[in-house]
């Protein structure tokens, strides 16, 4: 199965977690906060908002951050993927 975002969704996957702290100290795996670094995996074709044209920022294989709780989680072919709308990305990773 393929996802293809409609408007100005992404589709994106997240990067590993950190599994220990800067200092050597390891994680169980509820202590380990949900990353909120992602790579772009689809990206849709842009959106009309309030009449103007929103143009897509972000291209497949972009490693990006977001906000903490954005999107809607799901599970393709035992991957999990997150779906949010462009504004919830808050900058590209160059």
């Amino acid at each position: 199965m393929k996802l293809r975002p409609l408007g100005d969704r992404v589709v994106l996957k997240f990067c590993a977690a950190e599994e220990t702290t800067k200092s050597g100290i390891i994680l169980a795996a509820a202590a380990q906060e949900k990353p909120q670094t992602a790579e772009v995996i689809a990206v849709g074709p842009g959106a009309l908002v309030d009449g103007k044209e929103v143009k897509m920022e972000v291209k497949i294989g972009d490693k990006v951050i977001l906000s903490k709780y954005s999107g809607t989680e799901v599970k393709v072919d035992g991957t999990d993927y997150v779906v949010v709308r462009q504004n919830d990305i808050l900058a590209i990773v160059e």
